[in-house]
């Protein structure tokens, strides 16, 4: 009997297209960690997104595991090699939300640039400042891209019409010189993004190579006044380290959708006051690791995720 425990929200047409394959769906997105662990043991799969972390521990209280299936592309939340091991596949969904990456990164860099947070709080306090509110045009700029996974390509696809110069740096993909729209496709090397791009973009995954990359050295090494964009992973980034390099003037601004710790009830008083900075300064836009969290992110994920088990499991 295959009988799949789904511990976070998802769109109803995955469960519904699990149960017309066969498979006995529970979907108990209220479970603790405490009773997942409990009752893993039950399981032929089990489904998770974020908050559920599938360390060995974890992957022991399921014997009976055939599949790990992730909702969206992070995979660091997992113990690859030890669910290899005991002949657990993996299953993880990272095209299902790209574009709603993609398309995140690019508003949030707009919103940077044009100052719309100020715009708009001017307008909620009746004063128009029209003069403080001036922003850039991100046209005729040239723009980084580290990383050309899946949201890699889907920003540069966001960015296409808008008349840029996109530099391409891919340490395990040949990306090809490209014309996208109004734009160019360049491949480059990381130092001469690092060197010559107005804007960067990481769209990397996390990894041991990947850890904390985002570090003083490389960040000395970028042009000044860069705007940096993390849309992927919060520990790709040294967090003291990007805001020295905004207290120095060497990163011009931020546009955050992820952080190293992203549960505010664990902060420390280091994590607080690098919160509190970040917050408050007028060249940062933050919001909360929603980049791939739409409406058509979550069918499509759900979509995704139900042909994958059922090509292998159905």
């Amino acid at each position: 009997m295959k009988n799949v425990l789904i511990t976070d929200d998802c769109h109803p047409d995955l469960v519904e297209g699990l149960n017309k394959a066969g498979m006995i769906v529970d979907f108990m997105p209220g479970l603790t960690l405490e009773e997942i662990d409990d009752c893993l043991y039950k399981y032929f799969g089990i489904i998770i997104n974020t908050r559920v972390k599938m360390d060995r521990t974890r992957i022991d209280n399921g014997p009976g595991l055939r599949f790990i299936g992730r909702m969206g592309s992070g995979l660091d939340i997992i113990d690859l090699k030890y669910a290899a091991e005991k002949g657990v596949a993996v299953i993880s969904s990272p095209e299902a939300n790209a574009t709603a990456v993609g398309e995140h990164s690019l508003s949030m860099l707009l919103s940077l640039l044009n100052k719309l947070p100020l715009g708009a709080q001017q307008v909620h306090n009746m004063s128009w400042d029209r003069e403080a509110a001036r922003g850039r045009q991100l046209a005729g700029s040239t723009v980084g891209i580290i990383g050309f996974g899946h949201t890699g390509p889907a920003f540069a696809e966001a960015l296409s019409g808008m008349r840029l110069v996109i530099k391409v740096f891919d340490k395990y993909k040949d990306v090809p010189y490209q014309k996208s729209g109004n734009s160019e496709i360049i491949p480059s090397g990381m130092e001469e993004i690092l060197e010559s791009c107005d804007f960067i973009s990481f769209n990397l995954p996390l990894t041991s190579e990947t850890a904390f990359l985002i570090d003083e050295t490389l960040i000395s090494k970028m042009k000044k006044g860069v705007i940096l964009i993390n849309a992927a992973r919060g520990k790709l980034m040294n967090l003291d380290a990007v805001i020295n390099g905004l207290k120095s003037g060497r990163i011009g601004g931020c546009c955050l959708d992820v952080f190293p710790n992203e549960k505010p009830a664990t902060f420390s008083e280091q994590e607080v006051e690098q919160m509190q900075f970040l917050t408050a300064h007028p060249n940062v836009i933050l919001t909360p690791h929603v980049a791939g969290w739409t409406f058509e992110s979550k069918a499509k994920i759900g979509e995704v995720l139900l042909q994958k088990i059922i090509k292998n499991f159905g």
